[in-house]
């Protein structure tokens, strides 16, 4: 353990009751890449699991993806360690086969058939650790697409997400890698209920979680609006909105605001506020449905009234009438968050290189508590040796794990 590392866990065990998180003792083996079963080893590391990821000797490719995937490794790879080992060689294999001997749990993200290939899938592993929780993250569940390849653009288009986002003709998939995200955290789900029934039963379990039914469960609500209604779901962008108020709205100097009236005395205060007695005055106008009927209308007469509101003054008042409200945020923007950096809610994280970067945390709190890193970005293969030597390897078989044959080199 570094001596970041040594400091980190220390700051954290004062910080969590007892010393101990809630999956302290657990040790999680992974080989995962890009987010979701990345997603999932982050999630039961930050519960307080000791997390190993088996990455190549060159490391997994996710460290150097630029564009939208530049941000991917630091965000899913924290609180593990890295152990570099060449599966394309049998002694690299093996060396995974003993390291799993020692887990609760291992974690894999790769297309269907590819660990069934390197001699890694459930039912071989399961022979030599019992009570081995083995998680399988994958485009579709068994059925008839379970062999196809998925991403998360290909599973929104196919479950109605994009559709939904989109307006009409224009799918459009979501602005975050939604699913991958999901995936990981269902699988990590999955992880926990085994653990628990592991408890009675000694025994592990396969977990499955896929892409294409994280989709389907978000547009489970659209596809019973159907049932409902009788009418196909609209696009967000076309949709019939169940509020009269629920919208972006222009303020003055372009300035934009999304700002809801769900309820009637919602909607009191707002006219109030923006001085528009006029509006409740009209008994057409008395209810949220009366208003839906209306609702271009009443957004067109809300909106040229607005555009003479300055955001930074008219924000604090919709606060403290209790009316909901949101400026349009970028990303970049949230390391300035007050609320985030108030509560907590962002905490500095150490990278692979020693530099630092603000990070936000999972969106829980155990007894008021956050759950923060305790261990840096790994180094690709930092604890490789630490980890083979607990395993029982000679200096002589770590040595030789690190010479990588020019052919398996090659076919890597």
């Amino acid at each position: 353990m570094s001596k970041q590392d040594s400091k980190q866990d220390s700051g954290q065990r004062g910080r969590q009751s007892g010393g101990r998180l809630p999956l302290t003792g657990i040790r999680v083996v992974e080989i995962t890449h890009m987010v979701m079963g990345p997603t999932c080893g982050m999630i039961l590391g930050d519960l307080g699991a000791d997390v190993i990821k088996v990455e190549p000797p060159k490391g997994d490719n996710t460290r150097r993806l630029l564009g939208a995937g530049a941000g991917f490794f630091r965000t899913f790879n924290r609180n593990k360690k890295s152990v570099a080992l060449d599966t394309n060689t049998e002694e690299g294999r093996e060396a995974v086969r003993r390291l799993v001997d020692t887990a609760d749990v291992f974690i894999e993200n790769f297309k269907p058939g590819r660990m069934k290939d390197l001699g890694l899938d459930y039912d071989t592993l399961r022979k030599r650790n019992p009570r081995l929780i083995y998680v399988s993250h994958k485009g579709f569940l068994k059925g008839p697409y379970e062999n196809r390849l998925a991403l998360d653009e290909v599973v929104q288009m196919m479950a109605g997400l994009a559709y939904m986002t989109g307006p009409v003709g224009r799918p459009l998939r979501a602005g975050s890698s939604v699913n991958d995200i999901m995936g990981g955290m269902f699988g990590a789900i999955g992880v926990l209920a085994a653990l628990n029934e592991r408890w009675s039963t000694n025994a592990g379990k396969e977990v499955q979680s896929a892409l294409f039914e994280n989709c389907v469960l978000l547009s489970a609500q659209h596809m019973q609006q159907y049932v409902v209604t009788g009418e196909a779901a609209a696009p967000m962008p076309e949709r019939i909105s169940a509020w009269a108020v629920y919208d972006v709205f222009e303020l003055a100097n372009q300035e934009q605001l999304f700002i809801a009236a769900t309820g009637d005395a919602q909607w009191q205060a707002l006219c109030r506020l923006i001085g528009r007695d006029d509006l409740l005055a009209d008994p057409k106008l008395a209810t949220n449905n009366q208003r839906v009927v209306v609702r271009p209308w009443l957004l067109s007469t809300l909106r040229e009234t607005l555009r003479g509101f300055d955001a930074g003054t008219l924000a604090p008042q919709l606060e403290a009438s209790n009316i909901p409200f949101a400026s349009i945020v970028r990303p970049e923007q949230l390391f300035d968050d007050q609320h985030l950096i108030q509560s907590g809610g962002l905490t500095r994280l150490t990278l692979e290189d020693g530099s630092q970067t603000d990070m936000p945390l999972l969106p829980i709190a155990l007894d008021g508590e956050r759950l923060k890193p305790r261990r840096a970005i790994p180094k690709i293969g930092e604890h490789t040796d630490e980890v083979l030597r607990e395993l029982g390897f000679s200096e002589e078989q770590i040595a030789a794990l690190h010479s990588v044959p020019v052919k398996a080199r090659e076919a890597a």
